[in-house]
């Protein structure tokens, strides 16, 4: 039984009757797998193109202020991995938190804007230079009332 249907002559007889049609169809599939994988490597290429990575100074106290990195998902990125590369270089704390926004950001404690940008470029080449954005944001001060 076994020899009779899988044995070489068996599967040969029967892949033989395969119609030319079969063939070309199935070349055809092959031809449109290729395309559509072709466009999803462009639209990848578009979108990392297209991406920004924002690095915000945020004023936490009187004096303190914290790093917030932002948008490096976008380049394939580990964002815990790039996190720790952070505190280890500075010396400092860092962690990565949600956004309300559903994306998630690197918070480095400090005001280290500049030096992370540098640190960016020189350890991650895929993130373009033109692609980073330095943001200083300051905390907006409660008044105190009128008068003096």
């Amino acid at each position: 039984m076994y020899e009779r249907l899988w044995s070489e002559d068996a599967l040969a007889a029967a892949t033989s009757t395969l119609s030319l049609d079969a063939q070309k169809r199935a070349e055809k599939d092959a031809h449109k797998k290729a395309l559509k994988a072709e466009a999803a490597e462009q639209k990848a290429l578009a979108t990392i193109a297209a991406s920004k990575v924002y690095i915000k100074r945020v004023e936490r106290n009187k004096r303190k202020y914290v790093t917030a990195v932002s948008g490096l998902e976008a380049f394939g990125l580990d964002l815990k991995k790039v996190a720790k590369d952070l505190g280890k270089k500075f010396a400092t704390g860092s962690s990565v938190t949600k956004l309300p926004s559903g994306g998630e950001e690197i918070v480095v404690q400090g005001d280290v804007s500049e030096e992370i940008e540098e640190f960016i470029l020189e350890k991650y080449e895929v993130v373009p230079e033109d692609n980073i954005e330095l943001i200083e944001d300051k905390k907006k001060k409660k008044d105190t009332g009128a008068g003096g």
